[in-house]
């Protein structure tokens, strides 16, 4: 795992729940590249970011820059101007992970919208 994502998840008092999401994605985005990117951990393939998480009031918030497209009840928060979509978590028992993994296939396969030249905050 990147050194800077291991710092950015040892910060925060979720720490146990960031690890086990960047470890998720990490084990099935194998040739993503990864990096701290507006200052929250984001993979990218082909320089286009799939998929990010980052801390807020809400809880933990797991973001698909082309999630919209995704169909999937479970990441029912949607962002106003791009095709993003998000879902949040506040426990490491509530991730279900047959669901970021279909989440994160269908961000790798799938038509992925170029976000290269947005700035994009989570």
């Amino acid at each position: 795992m990147n050194k800077e994502i291991q710092e950015y998840n040892q910060s925060l008092e979720e720490v146990e729940l960031c690890k086990k999401l960047s470890t998720l994605i990490d084990k099935n985005l194998k040739n993503a590249e990864n990096k701290i990117w507006h200052s929250h951990p984001v993979w990218f393939i082909d320089g286009n970011p799939i998929v990010g998480y980052s801390k807020q009031k809400k809880g933990i918030r797991l973001m698909f820059w082309s999630g919209a497209d995704f169909e999937e009840p479970g990441l029912n928060v949607r962002g106003d101007k791009f095709k993003d979509a998000s879902i949040f978590y506040n426990s490491e028992e509530e991730i279900n992970t047959a669901d970021i993994k279909r989440w994160l296939e269908k961000g790798s396969h799938d038509k992925v919208v170029e976000y290269q030249n947005h700035q994009i905050l989570m």
